[in-house]
């Protein structure tokens, strides 16, 4: 992952927890990096150090973390990094859902190395539609709960997401059935 998400964990943990939370969450995680370079990328096994070292420290599970986390990149580093791109996305909840499969092609203009994941789109419906999931990476899922946590909140529209699991041959997937 690049160094934005570990920068932005830190953000997160800095202004809701403290300076002195944040040094202990850095020691036990094992980390030893002083600052993430936002556009470098770092092994994703950083930040699932850092998820269970808070997971730790804040006696939550790691699940809770990430959609914290996801809520969190939402509503601070992407409205402060990436404001215009999230505003082209769409004028309302459902309107950004229906662009979600085309928003990383827009992201990887500026970080080349990325490996996104991959949404698809079903079941849409005037107040519900399932997003399907595809990543190579494992263990996200509370992220991108978190992640439509956030975009309900910027877009001033209450969600209930349900996640269940593709069970679809080669094809596994995730399914978020989003709801508003």
């Amino acid at each position: 992952m690049y160094g934005i998400i570990n920068k932005s964990i830190e953000e997160l943990v800095k202004e809701n927890f403290g300076e002195t939370k944040w040094d202990a969450i850095k020691k036990s995680s094992g980390v030893e990096i002083d600052f993430f370079i936002s556009n470098e990328p770092y092994d994703d096994a950083i930040t699932f150090k850092l998820a269970v070292a808070i997971s730790s420290e804040l006696n939550v599970p790691v699940s809770s973390v990430l959609e914290m986390f996801g809520e969190w990149w939402v509503l601070r580093t992407a409205k402060e990094k990436y404001g215009a791109l999230l505003l082209a996305g769409g004028n309302d909840l459902k309107g950004f859902l229906l662009n979600l499969p085309v928003f990383h092609n827009r992201i990887m203009l500026m970080y080349p190395k990325l490996t996104p994941p991959e949404f698809k789109l079903d079941n849409i419906n005037e107040r519900s539609m399932d997003i399907q999931y595809f990543s190579e990476r494992e263990g996200l899922q509370p992220f991108v709960k978190g992640l439509l946590i956030g975009l309900g909140k910027m877009f001033n529209t209450p969600v209930s997401i349900e996640i269940s699991k593709s069970d679809q041959c080669d094809d596994h997937f995730d399914i978020f059935k989003i709801s508003w």
